[in-house]
């Protein structure tokens, strides 16, 4: 085995589809997913800390702290249904872990950490993407090409369908030999 003992992929960072937390996880707003990332942490971890602590299992969404960084963060809510709390249906807004529902380190603040790490590397790329959009807006030649690039494309547009050429035989082109002509790959009874 060439693999030093393990099997292939083994170590892969090749993932599978996401699943449906983990897609909540990555829908946060990219401005306020660090913070929105370190409160669903903190709840979480206490949670697996300490299972039975019924403070933890109840979240009141008109805490201040809890409706900036989470009430009103688009998604953020969606997160936590989407690891088991549910309404309590108080009069006050408030989720509530039901006694069923068990948080594991390994599941849920391993994949917490794992979106931390996705929108660094997003906030990395936006700065790229701006950098590029400014460093390509002081050229000027760029603005020239990409000008171009679109009389080009409302050219194509207007033109319609592409047709499809037909190949014609020449007479006099030059004589191509295969290997059958030459007896190459052909069996001899043999």
């Amino acid at each position: 085995m060439g693999y030093g003992g393990y099997a292939p992929g083994a170590n892969s960072r090749m993932q599978g589809p996401q699943s449906d937390f983990e897609q909540a996880l990555r829908g946060l707003p990219l401005d306020k997913a660090d913070d929105t990332l370190d409160i669903l942490d903190k709840l979480t971890r206490n949670v697996v800390r300490v299972p039975k602590e019924e403070k933890f299992r109840k979240i009141k969404l008109t805490n201040k702290k809890i409706m900036e960084l989470i009430t009103e963060v688009d998604g953020a809510v969606t997160v936590l249904r989407e690891m088991g709390w549910v309404d309590s249906g108080e009069d006050e807004p408030t989720l509530i872990l039901p006694e069923t529902v068990t948080l594991a380190f390994e599941v849920h603040v391993v994949k917490i950490i794992e979106a931390r790490d996705f929108y660094k590397k997003e906030k990395e790329n936006e700065k790229r993407r701006q950098h590029r959009e400014e460093r390509d807006a002081a050229d000027p030649s760029k603005q020239v090409v990409r000008e171009q690039m679109e009389i080009d494309a409302r050219e194509r547009a207007t033109r319609g369908p592409a047709q499809a050429s037909v190949a014609k035989k020449l007479n006099d082109g030059p004589r191509i030999v295969r290997a059958a002509d030459l007896g190459i790959g052909k069996s001899s009874g043999g």
